[in-house]
């Protein structure tokens, strides 16, 4: 007797098998809808991560995960990933228009044109940030263009 890891209720079934039948699918989402299948059929741990190219820790969390959500819940939030936090942003609109119209304006005598270098460093003088890199002025600008 084969043991099934990960029993699915119907609907989630139903929902993985036509979510990979669609065809177009970020590879982690397909993976993670074939696994739960998989294991569903009574595949081993190890056999599915093989069979896509994972750990077997990989797949024992995503299974961990399935048993822990709401049976109601949404079957998608678990083959997706949370969204992170990241780095608050420190520029905002008006700062960056500042920049762009600093960029566009006429370039300081004896130059023809403005240097990333040049521009943050006149960006900082006239007040427009704290601190800014060359590089994130670069950046910056060429969001704009």
């Amino acid at each position: 007797m084969v043991k099934q890891h990960l029993i699915l209720t119907p609907e989630h079934e139903a929902y993985l098998s036509h979510l990979l039948a669609t065809g177009s699918l970020p590879v982690k989402t397909f993976k993670r809808a074939t696994a739960l299948l998989e294991l569903h059929r009574g595949k081993t741990f190890q056999a599915v991560a093989q069979t896509l190219n994972v750990t077997y820790a990989t797949v024992s969390a995503w299974c961990r995960r399935y048993r822990s959500a709401p049976p109601e819940g949404d079957p998608l939030g678990l083959l997706t990933d949370q969204p992170r936090s990241g780095r608050p942003v420190e520029i905002h609109g008006e700062q960056a228009a500042k920049l762009t119209a600093l960029a566009c304006s006429q370039a300081p005598d004896g130059r023809s044109q403005w240097s990333l270098r040049l521009l943050a460093s006149k960006a900082v003088e006239l007040g427009y940030f704290e601190h800014l890199s060359h590089n994130h002025a670069g950046v910056l600008i060429k969001k704009t263009n």
